[in-house]
């Protein structure tokens, strides 16, 4: 009977929001950052709408007490996935309350920060939020979420809403936040570290808030450079007022992806924090846009299941594209279309899922679903786009949504053929390239690169001409990047004109682009190409310096002269590798040991996982391993980060193929956690 009974009330749970509608829930929350802990008192508000024996709450390994309904004590499961109560509820109003404890083995990060620092952040999609709050892993089921959060009173607190009150007790403070309209589980957020903020107001009177930590102060302005102009301009462009009472945006670190759009406070990876130089190579704009748009695709309207995610993550994708549009121009927005083009039309080789399929890759639901949005704005033109956008959010605010759902809203405005345009688009994985072209080629920018990619086979004094005339014109810079590309494999005689050009242009793309294909270096070409070092280009300056100290060995002291004090972007990029060039120059410095030290230093746990596996890769890279370097490489397998677990014991993969490296790691085993015990054994088994 208990198996029975168990399969009902699943039965019942994929049912219960036919049942029961969850209005809002209250969180008063303590959080333990040395034993990794939450815990706090629950309070939900629901409706029960049909009679029924069960209600479940998702709740992943967690431990319950004072569960009551209406005040009265009630028998409740814990299922260690599921909180389920079991009580025979009646139509109506109720009020559910009870305590909790979990520690969470995902979904909640605490990342230590050293010297008794601590960063604490949430990820919710992909991860769910069950893992540390009980809550709903059905989108479908949207609620009102107010939490308050109690912690050291030296730390900043955000989650979601508009902070209601701060009362301070003793050590503590308490942080009241609070939401007034519904939105799905996943988005539910926490962040706490010690931050500085900076507040501004939108055009519509919003609040923004931009985080950073104190040692970042001076990377403020180019990291957030067009935040409050992207904020403006998707109201606009929407036009649809932002759904929210504020909007905040937090870096943090080790963060598990480049953003998350939870609702009115966005967290996203450190490595966007820039100062202006490497503004130039990766910036928070793009991030940043993508982000904000979601606040009306994914957090105002929510795709009812992942078959339909793309009206979630290819609206964000296109609108942050616009928004990109609007900051630097037609031509860089032609030219991110054809880029995304080229990359669907050579996964659509072997990609055989569509966009309205679950399983549909990231590429085909962000940037398939964008191209998918562009095709469908410039057919039935921007007065007809932008009254369906504006009719389908209002329509389906703060509910959830199907591609039906926003076709029916595009039948209003446009007899356009939907039928067609879904099989094409959305439910073919081919890429329908005479359509795409046809509309690319309104930019004369693209025209110029259609024209220069017909040129991929032919010979080159057939094409030279064409080649300089292009570099030498004022084109955009992507057209004479793929001119770049095609001079790669031709002999140096021949193309050293050419190489000259791109260089001239003093375009640091174009340039970026010369340093990364010419790792043969003519000396002829050596000072040319030694003005790569002095582009304002972390990027550039790491090629460069690379691909300049193996081609020169009799140089290699001026160079790494002249860059012995280069730091790069925040996850150390040329220090680090002036450190391995530095270590690997015989008699270039007296002071191994400590060099050595340094670069050790950098891949162990004091820094973000991005530093590790930059410095981890060209300890190895040099061959400067040790047991320490080994006993880092261990720790990475253990990290929340997949990537850089997974860089960890693909690395230890191939070093075990050594016999004189699989001894060293199973020297040092006895000295490691015993998580990382763990890990290790499985790969020095396999």
């Amino acid at each position: 009977m208990k198996y029975i009974f168990l399969l009902f009330t699943s039965f019942l749970f994929a049912q219960q929001t036919q049942h029961v509608d969850f209005k809002s829930v209250s969180g008063q929350l303590s959080v333990n950052p040395k034993d990794k802990l939450i815990s706090g008192t629950v309070d939900f508000q629901f409706e029960v709408l049909k009679d029924c024996d069960t209600i479940s709450l998702d709740a992943k390994n967690m431990e319950f007490s004072n569960v009551k309904i209406n005040e009265n004590e009630i028998m409740f499961i814990n299922t260690n996935k599921e909180l389920k109560l079991v009580f025979p509820f009646k139509k109506g109003q109720n009020h559910l309350i009870f305590n909790y404890t979990a520690k969470p083995k995902q979904a909640l990060y605490f990342v230590d920060m050293g010297n008794d620092e601590v960063q604490i952040w949430t990820q919710g999609q992909g991860r769910y939020t069950s893992n540390w709050f009980p809550s709903f892993d059905d989108v479908n089921e949207k609620l009102i979420f107010n939490l308050g959060i109690s912690f050291d009173k030296d730390y900043q607190v955000v989650s979601n809403g508009v902070l209601k009150e701060k009362i301070a007790n003793g050590s503590l403070n308490h942080w009241q936040f609070e939401m007034e309209k519904p939105m799905s589980s996943y988005l539910l957020m926490l962040a706490i570290g010690k931050f500085d903020k900076k507040e501004f107001k939108s055009k519509s009177r919003i609040p923004l808030e931009y985080y950073y930590e104190p040692k970042d102060a001076d990377r403020f302005e180019p990291t957030y450079r067009y935040s409050k102009r992207i904020f403006d301009f998707l109201e606009k462009e929407i036009g649809i007022k932002y759904p929210w009472k504020i909007n905040r945006q937090i870096p943090v670190r080790d963060f598990l992806y480049a953003g998350m759009e939870n609702t009115t406070s966005t967290l996203f990876a450190t490595r966007y924090v820039v100062d202006s130089t490497g503004f130039c190579d990766r910036n928070y704009t793009n991030v940043d846009a993508h982000e904000l748009a979601h606040h009306w695709f994914g957090d105002l309207i929510t795709a009812e299941s992942s078959t339909h995610h793309w009206l979630q993550e290819g609206f964000a994708t296109y609108f942050a594209l616009l928004a990109e549009k609007d900051i630097y121009g037609d031509d860089y927005f032609y030219s991110k279309l054809y880029d995304t083009a080229q990359q669907i039309k050579f996964a659509s080789r072997t990609d055989t899922i569509p966009v309205l399929n679950p399983k549909a890759s990231s590429l085909t639901f962000y940037e398939k679903g964008a191209w998918a949005l562009f095709v469908l704005h410039e057919s039935i033109g921007d007065k007809a786009f932008k009254k369906a956008i504006k009719s389908y959010l209002n329509k389906y605010a703060y509910q959830t949504v199907n591609t039906q759902k926003f076709f029916d809203e595009i039948k209003k405005v446009s007899d356009f053929d939907l039928e067609k345009f879904q099989k094409t688009w959305l439910e073919s994985t081919a890429f329908d390239t005479p359509t795409a072209n046809a509309l690319l080629s309104k930019n004369k920018a693209i025209q110029k690169r259609l024209e220069i990619d017909k040129l991929k086979k032919t010979p080159f004094a057939e094409k030279r001409d064409i080649l300089k005339t292009t570099l030498e014109s004022d084109v955009y810079q992507s057209v004479k990047e793929a001119v770049v590309d095609q001079l790669e494999n031709e002999k140096y005689e021949d193309k050293k004109s050419l190489l000259l050009l791109a260089l001239q242009t003093n375009n640091i793309k174009v340039r970026q682009n010369l340093a990364g294909s010419l790792t043969q270096i003519p000396e002829d070409f050596r000072a040319n190409y030694e003005t790569l070092l002095d582009d304002k280009s972390y990027q550039t300056q790491e090629i460069a310096l690379y691909w300049l100290w193996r081609n020169f060995p009799n140089h290699r002291t001026e160079y790494l002269d002249k860059s012995k004090n280069w730091i790069g972007f925040n996850d150390y990029n040329l220090r680090t590798l002036w450190l391995s060039l530095a270590l690997s120059t015989p008699n270039y410095t007296n002071e191994q040991d400590a060099l050595v030290n340094e670069l050790i230093a950098f891949s162990s746990t004091k820094y973000e996982a991005t530093t590790r596996q930059n410095a981890l890769e060209k300890l190895i890279a040099f061959k400067i391993i040790n047991d320490q370097v080994l006993s880092n490489l261990v720790g990475a397998t253990t990290h929340h980060m997949w990537q850089f677990s997974k860089f960890g014991r693909d690395t230890i993969r191939l070093l075990l193929k050594n016999p004189e490296m699989r001894a060293s790691f199973n020297r040092i085993l006895p000295n490691l956690t015993p998580d990382e015990q763990f890990q290790l054994n499985r790969l020095l088994k396999e």
